[in-house]
């Protein structure tokens, strides 16, 4: 159980300051519904009216939204990173990408080599079960799946590294990546043959991460992010060729088309039948003034 009991002081405060410190190290998530009132009063050893207090105050502090017999829910703290204006415009403009991946290979390495030294046997369990579940995935070719464990995998490490700061950051910035902002990550990793090495490349994250070897963690986040960019400039590298073969292929059959209109080859057939024509002319004249000139002889 996440909530403890107030042993001393059961006040609206102790309550606020439990509820507001399990938001903030990422135990209660965006959308994590709480307990019903008369459950969670019990949890905490609180009277009801406190709790009350103490949930009207996290409502008004936009911690928590409470839905008309739905429940009461965590708000989404973490919020967009950009605006949407901003997230539009990484979309129009790939230079963008190459920031974004810039910036994630740092900070996955920082996140990496401290999850390698501060993982707790919960987090190491944590890890454990979502890299499971993604080798499951992976093995059943269910790219989908596998997608978005990806992510989830990503954020298990970042929680391990138990840096309130950096937890919400990479939130925000694996919130852009679910969002497709900077690439489809689908058509990532199906791009031939990335799939079997992204999951290799997990594999040795997970494996130096589990025996604590920070060194060896941050030199396999920052190669997995290297390759991350390289399929990622490929990827987007083929789409442009995609696209100007297309491109050359409508103008050719657009051609072909024009080509075989009708009254189109009637131009160049006139132009042929007044050569021939003309040198027909030309030769039944040359005719007559030979006989002419024998005549006259």
């Amino acid at each position: 159980m996440i909530f403890r009991k107030i042993r001393h002081n059961r006040t609206s405060d102790a309550v606020i300051g439990q509820l507001e410190r399990l938001i903030l190290h990422g135990v209660l998530r965006p959308g994590d519904r709480l307990p019903a009132e008369r459950e969670l009063a019990g949890m905490v050893d609180v009277s009801r009216p406190i709790l009350r207090e103490a949930l009207k105050e996290l409502e008004d502090r936009n911690l928590i939204y409470s839905r008309h017999g739905g429940g009461t829910f965590v708000a989404d703290v973490i919020g967009p990173v950009f605006s949407p204006a901003t997230a539009e415009l990484f979309r129009r403009h790939p230079p963008a990408i190459a920031d974004y991946l810039e910036y994630r290979r740092e900070i996955e390495r920082l996140t990496a080599r401290l999850a390698a030294e501060r993982a707790t046997d919960a987090d190491r369990h944590i890890i454990t079960t979502v890299f499971t579940a993604m080798r499951a995935a992976h093995d059943a070719g269910d790219t989908e799946r596998e997608v978005d464990l990806d992510v989830e995998f990503h954020q298990a490490i970042g929680e391990a590294a138990h840096n309130i700061v950096l937890l919400h950051t990479l939130r925000s910035c694996y919130r852009l990546l679910v969002d497709d902002v900077f690439y489809n990550r689908a058509a990532f990793y199906r791009y031939s043959g990335s799939s079997e090495k992204i999951f290799g490349q997990h594999q040795v994250i997970f494996d130096a991460v589990m025996r604590g070897d920070a060194d060896a963690a941050g030199a396999a986040a920052m190669a997995h992010m290297d390759f991350v960019g390289q399929v990622v400039h490929e990827v987007v590298r083929a789409g442009d060729r995609d696209v100007v073969s297309a491109l050359r292929l409508e103008q050719r059959q657009a051609g072909a088309r024009r080509e075989a209109a009708p009254g189109t080859g009637r131009v160049e057939g006139d132009r042929t039948a007044g050569v021939e024509e003309g040198g027909e002319g030309r030769k039944r004249r040359s005719v007559r003034r030979v006989r002419e000139d024998e005549e006259s002889s």
